[in-house]
């Protein structure tokens, strides 16, 4: 807060702006949560991959609603067209396609069924917590930073790589097929991180705003660290 009669700090410029947006990922993104390192390194147990699968789907699921709850607040008809294909991105244009058919299919290739994903009594109370957060702050925040907290894409592509060169490398009992939305993520991730920034930078003018983005950006990276904290200390999830 500042003082009464004092004047406000100076915006950032646009680079100062993305280099401190940038060093939140860097710092706090969830490829450094001790789970994310244990996937790479290739020493979790089929429990535990199939536990993360079954109880990140339950994150995957409500993307779509956080994007159309985002998407609302766009009074630009450009800005909707543009946000809707995230929705299509997960949902599908059709049945059978699409990031959630993806995700279902890597449960598959993992040795889950359909039921034990999309059954929500399985769902890990703290990853539940973890996501409600999330689709609530979405829904009451201004858009400035519901889209700010999206800026985790920005990191999403070299994590993508590393996650695939991981499971072929460490987890060959699971079919390489239901790797696809890994692949699929690479491109669409480092797209819409992109897109998303450049609307923070536009929106962001003063120091305030600015400061708002970057701590939107935090708690989205505290969201996904909170949801594998929960698995990592979950049981029997799957």
């Amino acid at each position: 807060m500042y003082r009464e009669n004092s004047e406000p700090p100076a915006p950032w410029t646009p680079d100062e702006l993305t280099a401190r947006l940038r060093a939140v990922s860097a710092e706090r993104y969830h490829d450094r949560h001790p789970f994310n390192v244990r996937m790479h390194e290739g020493t979790l147990t089929r429990t535990e991959v199939r536990r993360w699968i079954a109880n990140r789907f339950h994150y995957q699921r409500h993307i779509p609603v956080k994007d159309a709850l985002i998407l609302a607040k766009f009074e630009d008809p450009a800005l909707r067209r543009g946000w809707l294909r995230r929705i299509q991105d997960h949902d599908g244009e059709k049945d059978g396609d699409g990031g959630i058919e993806r995700w279902l299919r890597l449960g598959e290739a993992a040795g889950l069924s359909r039921g034990q994903l999309t059954d929500t009594s399985r769902v890990l109370p703290g990853v539940r917590l973890a996501v409600d957060g999330y689709v609530n702050f979405c829904r009451l925040r201004p858009a400035l930073d519901a889209v700010a907290a999206s800026l985790t894409e920005l990191s999403a592509p070299d994590l993508m790589r590393t996650r695939i060169a991981a499971f072929e490398r460490h987890y060959p009992w699971l079919d390489t097929d239901g790797l696809a939305y890994f692949r699929t993520r690479v491109g669409q991730g480092g797209r819409d991180g992109q897109e998303a920034l450049a609307l923070v930078l536009e929106w962001a003018r003063t120091r305030e705003q600015q400061e708002r983005a970057v701590a939107a950006l935090a708690f989205k990276c505290d969201v996904l660290w909170s949801l594998l904290d929960a698995v990592d200390r979950g049981e029997g999830a799957a």
